[in-house]
This record gives structure tokens, sequence and C-alpha cells, in this order.
């Protein structure tokens, strides 16, 4: 594995704005966790529902909120001390068809790359693709977060082909790599990297348990995908921070024989 540091674009480590850290005691400890997990550099993206972009004084009282934690957070001598450069961004709800994200603070590092999610871990049963279009239509650049753990796609994966369609680009966490997130995520997050349809892989580290990054580019590098993990944990999330487009990540073989060897080597040989 190489042993160059790790740049990790979701996380939540902003003291009490979401579900991640709840104090600075808690992002204290989350910091630390990430430095131990080889990330140098860390964007921390709390929750932010879409539908507020659109509503002038919610959105003011929300980003005052995340302003405040963000402060907090980077103003503790403790924080500071663990030695990660630390960025923001939102992870971006998309409750509403046409989210407004011109305010800087809602895309990651205030360039073009916007972070987001659908409500409930579900696709839309209907025109999932239109606010991915919608957001590239003014110019922002959408990654989907954690498409692997939809409830609502199964392994033929056919129900994010109109996502990636819409110019989406995906990130996986590092704990689906490595089964910290079930077994259906753990084998589409294998056959997402086997078609290579995943840019990037990053914690989405809430500050409970591992962050996952480092035994995930450890499992990737011991499956003979060493150059992979360097493009999803450290380049393409350099890049991304540079406002750069990620460079693309080599399919991992055959869809079913990764698939299937990911899901014998996790989980003890029975599918």
């Amino acid at each position: 594995m190489s042993v160059q540091g790790a740049t990790d674009f979701h996380s939540h480590l902003i003291p009490g704005v979401d579900d991640g850290a709840a104090d600075i005691v808690a992002s204290r400890t989350a910091v630390a966790a990430m430095a131990r997990d080889g990330v140098t550099t860390a964007l921390t993206t709390p929750h932010f529902d879409g539908s507020l972009s659109l509503v002038g004084d919610a959105l003011a009282e929300r980003l005052a909120q995340l302003d405040a934690g963000w402060a907090a957070l980077t103003g503790d001598a403790a924080v500071a001390a663990c030695g990660v450069r630390l960025m923001r961004g939102v992870e971006l709800m998309l409750d509403v068809p046409d989210p407004d994200v011109r305010d800087e603070r809602l895309r990651l590092n205030g360039g073009r790359f916007v972070l987001v999610e659908y409500p409930g871990l579900q696709l839309p049963l209907t025109h999932a693709d239109f606010a991915l279009r919608a957001l590239r239509a003014q110019g922002w650049q959408p990654i989907l977060a954690h498409p692997e753990r939809y409830r609502n796609v199964d392994d033929s994966l056919e129900q994010l082909l109109t996502l990636r369609y819409a110019g989406a680009y995906f990130q996986v966490n590092a704990g689906s790599l490595v089964g910290y997130h079930g077994t259906g995520p753990a084998k589409r997050a294998a056959t997402l990297l086997a078609r290579g349809w995943v840019e990037y892989g990053s914690s989405d580290y809430h500050g409970r348990g591992a962050p996952a990054v480092a035994a995930a580019r450890a499992a990737l590098a011991e499956q003979g995908a060493a150059e992979q993990a360097d493009l999803l944990f450290c380049e393409n999330t350099a890049r991304l921070v540079r406002d750069e487009s990620p460079l693309a990540v080599p399919p991992l073989g055959d869809a079913r024989r990764t698939s299937s060897s990911w899901w014998t080597r996790l989980f003890g040989g029975t599918r």
C-alpha cells in the first residue's frame, strides 16, 4: 500500500450540528482518529437539506449554525495539534429537485464539486436524475455519496445507470469496502469498482468506530488494486481540493469475479 497521505472529503466532524461529533470533545477524538488512519486533509461535510437553500431566512440560520461550529472546530488547539488540514463543504440532501448552491459554503472547499445524497437512503422511483442534471446545468459537478448503500438499489446496479448518464461522479464509503455497512453494500461496492463506476473513496466518518480509510486501502492493495486505492483515496480526492476533474479509476477486473472474491474474503465464502 502507498504511504501517501489520504485526502477525505466526506465526514461529520463539526461539533453539535448533525449526527456526527456531538461536541468539541468528540470532534477532537474524531480528528485524531482520522490522523491515525492516514488522513492528512479532511473536508468535513455536515448534513444540509437542499430545501433550505431556497428559503432565505432558513438558509441564513443553518449556515450561521455551521459557521459557529466550524469556528469552534478550527479554533480548537487540540484539534489543530492532530495535524490534519481541515476544509469544509456539506452533504447536500436532494429533498428538492432544484437546490441552489451558489453559496460557496455548500460546495466542497468552495469549488465546483457538490456532495449529494437522497433522503432516507432511497433513490426516487422516478426522475432521480433531475436534481443532478439541474446542478450540472448551473455549472456544478455533483458527486453522489455512497451509492452502494441505497436500499432500493439491487445487485444489478441498474437503478444507478441514469445517475451516471446524468453526469454524477460516485463516492464509495471506505467502510463499505471492508464490510462495516453489511453484506449488501459490500457486494455493491465491489461491483461498482469492478465496473469502473467509482471516482472517489471517503470515510463518511461520524466519529464512531474507525474511519476505515486505512483498512480499505489495505484491502484494495491486498486484492492487487493498490493503483486504484491511491486514485480513490489520494490522487482524485486531492485533485478535488484543487477543483480538478478526477482521473479514471481502472476497473477491478471482471465484475462477477471481483464481486465474488470480495464476498468470499469478507463474509466467509457463502453467497
